[in-house]
């Protein structure tokens, strides 16, 4: 079977923006190599989940949204699940595109230094860039557009963690599961940056417009595994570099753009170049990905004919990209309020997971492609896992855990 990339990468291009970019920077800058293990799960994590939603959209022919809509019944209940979903993920993503926005131009400030134009100018662009994409451009041209920002990010970020020479016998010390002192909550957002539950919804309907028979199936997991485990890597080896550079001299960090200020008088101007364009194509492909997946989950809940999906669609995805912008340029600092977006998706993640696995157990819509034991076990676990995380947190919150 050829490897076709496509839907996986997607996803990729989705979670690989500025909010991973800041909390992998975060965690290799404050807690060294201490949490890539939370990566390492959270990417096979994302693929466990990231299979299933695809296997429903190429084996089922059904968005998430779709599934939602028929899982619940009819009447005023079928209704309001729907508004509830759509209504998390437009006020979700619209916080996110402020982020993916915002993560863009401080990419641009860092390739431009002092010549920079006005930030607001930059989300501006960055906005109306985004716009005609989603408005004017068609699904596969998209998609291919996506995979090269995808790539030259990657470049950016490999050959940074190239530069800085990660300390390879702390980073397989890394590997085994702990929350150091003071990590729970970086711990969680880099497990809400990777495991992204508006993901669930793009994958799904993007992976029914590439694969047009159930046949596609097993070309659809295999993407999904290259895919999303090459993405996964690249935000293990941002927290690499991030430990090795900043992590041993104490330095704090505010922003993805202070990594490469810092590594700038050892490595020369090129490293802040190569961070700079890694967070530019970060941002600009997350703030297309997320509006693509508000538009495709309320296209889905509410139906009606091709024309009239279509149009739903555009003007959906337009609105998330307003949104965006416009908080944006009320001048709200980026890292807090890209951090408190992964804090969230971190807790609402088990919710969203729980419904995919029930969705995933009906052999009368999936037949042959219905979750197995093996399946059900894996998402059980992950299930499990960012509940008791999320629990933790919440119950630290309320001082009934340990510090």
């Amino acid at each position: 079977m050829r490897l076709s990339i496509g839907p996986g990468a997607l996803v990729a291009a989705a979670f690989i923006g500025p909010g991973t970019v800041t909390a992998c920077t975060l965690a290799g800058a404050n807690f060294g190599y201490a949490l890539i293990w939370a990566l390492v799960f959270a990417t096979i994590a994302t693929v466990i989940l990231q299979d299933m939603a695809a296997r429903l959209g190429v084996g089922a022919r059904l968005g998430l949204g779709e599934a939602l809509m028929q899982s619940v019944g009819t009447g005023p209940l079928k209704w309001a699940a729907g508004g509830l979903v759509f209504a998390a993920l437009a006020i979700g993503n619209g916080a996110y595109e402020a982020g993916n926005l915002a993560g863009g131009a401080l990419g641009a400030e860092a390739i431009f230094g002092a010549g920079s134009p006005d930030r607001r100018i930059i989300v501006l662009l960055l906005s109306l860039l985004a716009a005609a994409m989603l408005l004017y451009g068609k699904y596969k041209p998209l998609e291919r557009l996506l995979i090269g920002l995808v790539m030259v990010m990657s470049a950016a970020f490999i050959l940074s963690a190239i530069l800085v020479r990660p300390d390879l016998s702390a980073f397989a010390a890394g590997l085994v599961p702990r929350i150091p002192e003071g990590g729970l909550l970086t711990t969680i957002a880099l497990i809400g940056t990777t495991i992204v539950p508006y993901n669930l919804f793009l994958h799904a309907a993007a992976a029914r417009h590439r694969w047009e028979a159930a046949d596609g199936v097993k070309a659809a997991r295999a993407d999904t595994v290259v895919s999303i485990g090459f993405g996964g890597l690249v935000s293990i080896l941002i927290v690499a570099t991030a430990a090795a550079a900043l992590f041993q001299k104490g330095i704090v960090v505010e922003s993805a753009t202070d990594m490469a200020r810092s590594i700038e008088p050892a490595f020369g101007a090129a490293a802040r170049y190569l961070v700079g364009i890694g967070l530019l194509a970060a941002g600009l492909t997350s703030a297309i990905t997320a509006p693509m997946a508000t538009a495709y989950a309320l296209s889905e809940i509410v139906g009606g004919d091709a024309d009239k999906r279509k149009t739903l669609f555009r003007y959906t995805a337009l609105a998330v990209v307003v949104a965006g912008a416009s908080i944006s340029m009320l001048g709200l600092k980026p890292v807090s309020l890209i951090l408190i977006a992964q804090y969230a998706n971190g807790l609402l993640l088990p919710i969203i997971a729980i419904f995919l696995l029930v969705v995933m157990n009906r052999k009368a819509l999936l037949g042959t492609h219905a979750n197995g034991l093996a399946s059900n076990l894996a998402g059980g676990a992950v299930v499990l896992i960012t509940l008791g995380l999320g629990l933790r947190m919440i119950l630290r919150a309320a001082g009934l855990w340990p510090t």
